[in-house]
């Protein structure tokens, strides 16, 4: 044990003096800690220094109330009888349960029980937030207490993301652990600069006194100014934000802004109430300048099982005179709203029920206010879908019983050709084969039961007439339609009016052997049955440019479709070292079945989307639904070829193509909708599909797909993409896709489409970057789009007075465009972007949107967004006004 010294007049007996105990090495260390413990926890008196020290330490003197214990590390500890205080000098760390203290010195008042540190203060209590400071005065438990020359970090990780953020004051009064004042104080969530620290961050609040209550979880701040690089931009007086580390609290969030020529200029305030930990409340009103007052409402509720929310909108227009009155516009309404919910429940470890639903009084509401739908499919073809499902899963099953609704938001959107579907069923089941077979056996169940109320058809391009007007520099008018009444080869039928109910049911085996050789043999067997029920008569609405396709009393109709096949594999395999493993596998399946029945006399809902390809070449079926079956027999023949090497590098090649050996090939009789033909099946041998991708590393990746016709080997559709991540070499992250499809006249597309989508974002700095990203339609196109034109009225009669006008082709057109730039660093982020993009290319319509989108955020105080529309006339979202 190292040497006791004596300071001081007195002797030790008298307990007076100062008695200095100095650690002679490492070594020392824990005894150190123990005494000084004891001190301060009043179980050494000074006067007994002198004693054994495991007569002094026993009983666990060190203890503190709470069953706590003080640990002291020190240079050198100082006891001062004359004051009555304990000092632990040099390098001091103090630890008492869960909160830490570090200083050059630190002294103990045994008279008030306070704790006085000094140089280099460091403390971190039990949330694990840092408190640095030149001075501080505590109470014996680190929680209260005065600090001068404030600064604290704590990290907290707000959604999941985490951060740092940083208090500072010139002094500051710590309550009990729970709420810290700062006189004169600033906030800021930004790192300091690491080379020129005295900088002011990016952003800051400072305030005249920034109050923290970590029981609220509550920041609040008095005469307090928002600065920007030091500057300040927006002033308020009081207000209070949640504790970073909070996800919900009652208050007033992030406003957004609102500039428009037909809602006038306007804020919206939303506010939102932290009811109980399971539910909440979100009221936001929007006060318009030329509209009004827009109210929005959303509840949000988690249960034990599940959670649901209810969202309402609604307004009453003072000025409904800037919209198009119907049926192009909502110019004669007064009062305009929505209600959307969305709601998923758990029944089960294997089932769960849900909803997804929107209403609006007008298609154009959500537009013209600005109004986020989650039930919005895309900004090409506007329709909001409403959904409820049952689904249950097992380990080997799937069962899924939903109903749809579908809204259609285009102008030029008839309600009445909309499907409801109520329900479509889906079951699958797979199971390991009965003995001897073995294998697997898979069972599948569907059901639909769809009714609209007018049939929805089109008629093919090329069979339309047209009249070439000299005084309009050439532009032509059709003459008139050929589908008044409904015509194969001359109309497309993509909805029936009336009741469609369908039931299928199919049970398949197969099973993969692999013999001496390396070999693999796939036998697979499978027996499909449907049955229709067709009612075109139960409607609300006859429009009878279809009733030549089906009788119209109630239709039944069935089909059986039985199958056997087998799929033959044999990967050759050869390891070429540092030039990767190369597998080459020729591929043949052959399946033989009687031909499909009832061809285009059946209705055609859900297997409209027939696309030839790499990925459909050895499906069994190569139909999207279930509403039509092929049949006939047919070979499906291809080859893959494929290397890896050990770096990374990947290369996969295929090439094939599909013959119909005997029986009708469902692919030449097209149906209703002509699914089918100008698919690259419709002959005896089918187009040639192929498949490239490479892939030189992780970050690089490159494919395209290709089909060929099998005669002249002319390219009839191209897919062909690539995206790169080239950091840290290059920082640019961008993605390029190429797609060509040829004429396809038979199914309403009697010109080749050719584009080309590109986007990057590209990091000029660290935090600063800019992107884009440019969708071109190469198509020779005749353009299309709605005018009031005197001079369509000498060709057309039309009750709304418009008629279409065909434009001569166009090289090509920008279709949707944007750029945009910003800053981004962990704890700001600005962005500004353009956007541009068509209305409703749907239509073939010209017409744009064109906006600036501003985002500000700082994190973990919010963030605002503005955005503003170009002035444009367009009459496509029901608007009569210039914007």
């Amino acid at each position: 044990m190292p040497n006791l010294r004596r300071d001081g007049a007195g002797t030790a007996g008298a307990g007076m003096g100062r008695v200095v105990r100095r650690a002679a090495g490492i070594a020392v260390t824990g005894s150190l800690t123990v005494l000084l413990a004891a001190a301060l926890a009043g179980g050494l008196p000074a006067a007994r220094a002198q004693g054994t020290l495991a007569d002094r330490l026993s009983a666990g003197s060190g203890k503190k109330a709470g069953g706590e214990r003080l640990l002291v590390e020190a240079k050198e500890l100082v006891y001062d009888n004359d004051r009555n205080t304990v000092s632990a000098v040099g390098n001091a760390e103090l630890h008492y349960g869960p909160r830490t203290l570090l200083a050059d010195r630190v002294r103990y008042d045994r008279n008030t029980g306070r704790v006085f540190a000094e140089g280099n203060v460091r403390l971190t209590d039990e949330t694990g937030a840092v408190v640095t400071g030149d001075r501080m005065e505590l109470t014996d438990d680190f929680k209260t207490g005065f600090i001068d020359s404030l600064r604290i970090q704590q990290t907290i990780e707000p959604r999941g993301r985490p951060a740092r953020v940083r208090f500072s004051a010139p002094r500051a009064e710590r309550v009990e652990g729970q709420t810290t004042t700062f006189e004169y104080g600033t906030y800021t969530a930004c790192e300091p600069c690491k080379d020129h620290p005295e900088r002011p961050p990016l952003w800051q609040v400072k305030a005249a006194r920034i109050i923290h209550n970590n029981e609220e979880r509550r920041i609040y701040y008095e005469d307090s100014t928002l600065e920007v690089a030091g500057v300040p931009v927006a002033y308020l007086p009081y207000f209070y934000s949640p504790d970073p580390s909070v996800r919900r609290d009652t208050g007033f969030l992030a406003p957004h802004f609102v500039s428009s020529n037909v809602l006038g200029s306007g804020v919206g305030v939303p506010f939102f109430w932290n009811i109980a930990p399971d539910y909440d409340l979100t009221v936001e009103p929007t006060f318009l300048s030329r509209q009004g007052v827009l109210g929005q409402a959303e509840w949000r509720q988690r249960l034990a099982n599940g959670f649901y929310n209810l969202r309402v909108s609604g307004i009453y227009q003072e000025t409904p005179s800037a919209f198009l009155t119907g049926p192009l516009g909502p110019g004669n309404r007064n009062f305009r709203g929505s209600v959307e919910s969305a709601g998923q429940f758990y029944l089960g470890q294997n089932w769960r029920t849900g909803w997804d639903v929107v209403g609006v009084t007008d298609k154009w509401f959500l537009d013209n206010y600005r109004i986020r739908s989650q039930t919005i499919t895309t900004d090409y073809f506007r329709e909001a879908v409403s959904t409820a499902y049952l689904i249950g899963q097992g380990d080997r099953s799937w069962f899924e019983a939903r109903a749809y609704y579908f809204k259609g938001l285009s102008t030029y959107d008839w309600q009445k050709q909309q499907p409801i579907v109520a329900p479509v069923i889906d079951y699958d089941k797979r199971r390991d084969g009965p003995a001897p077979l073995g294998g697997e056996v898979r069972f599948q169940f569907n059901f639909q039961n769809l009714t609209r109320d007018a049939t929805q058809y089109q008629e093919i391009p090329r069979t339309r007439t047209y009249l070439v007007s000299p005084s309009l520099n050439g532009i032509a008018f059709p003459l008139y339609s050929t589908c008044s009444v409904f015509q194969r080869g001359q109309c497309l039928v993509s909805g029936l009016a009336g009741v469609d109910t369908r039931a299928t049911a199919q049970v398949s085996w197969r099973r993969t052997f692999t013999d001496e050789f390396g070999q693999q043999w796939q036998p697979f067997a499978y027996l499909r049955g449907d049955a229709f029920f067709v009612d075109p008569s139960r409607t609300s609405y006859q429009n009878n440019e279809i009733t030549n396709l089906f009788s119209p009393d109630t239709d039944f109709s069935g089909r059986v479709m039985p199958a056997v096949g087998l799929e033959y594999r044999y990967p050759f395999v050869a390891d070429f070292g540092p030039l990767g493993v190369h597998t080459v596998s020729p591929i043949v399946q052959v399946i033989a079945r009687p031909s499909e029945t009832h061809i285009g006399r059946l209705p055609n809902e859900d297997a409209q989307s027939l696309v030839f390809d790499d990925t459909s070449l050895f499906e069994w079926d190569k139909f999207s639904g279930y509403d039509r079956v092929e049949g006939g027999v047919r070979a499906n023949i291809g080859a893959e070829y494929a290397i890896t090497t050990r770096n990374g590098f990947y290369v996969n090649a295929m090439f094939g193509e599909s013959i119909a050996l005997a029986g009708v090939n469902s692919f030449r009789r097209g149906d209703i909708a002509n699914v089918g033909r100008d698919s690259g099946l419709e002959t005896t041998r089918s187009d040639f599909v192929t498949r490239l991708q490479v892939s030189p590393n992780q970050n690089i990746s490159f494919i395209t797909r290709a089909r060929f016709d099998d005669a002249t080997f002319a390219l009839k559709r191209l897919e062909s993409g690539v995206t790169a991540k080239l950091s840290p070499f290059l920082p640019l992250e961008a993605s390029l896709i190429y797609a060509r499809y040829e004429a396809q006249p038979e199914l309403g597309y009697d010109r080749r489409r050719e584009g080309v989508q590109a986007a990057a974002v590209y990091s000029i700095t660290p935090n600063w970057f800019v992107s884009g990203s440019v969708l071109v339609d190469l198509s020779h196109y005749l353009q299309v789009r709605e005018l009031y034109a005197d001079a369509a009225q000498a060709y057309f009669l039309n009750p709304v007075g418009t008629a279409p006008i065909y434009e001569k082709p166009s090289k090509f057109y920008l279709s949707s465009s944007s750029l945009g730039f910003g800053y981004r660093d962990e704890c700001t982020t600005v962005s500004l972007n353009y956007i541009s993009s068509p209305i409703e290319t749907a239509a073939g319509l010209r017409e744009r949107n064109q906006t600036f989108l501003l985002r500000l955020e700082l994190r973990t105080l919010g963030e605002a967004n503005f955005r503003q529309n170009l002035t444009t006339t367009s009459t496509t979202d029901g608007i009569a006004t210039v914007r």
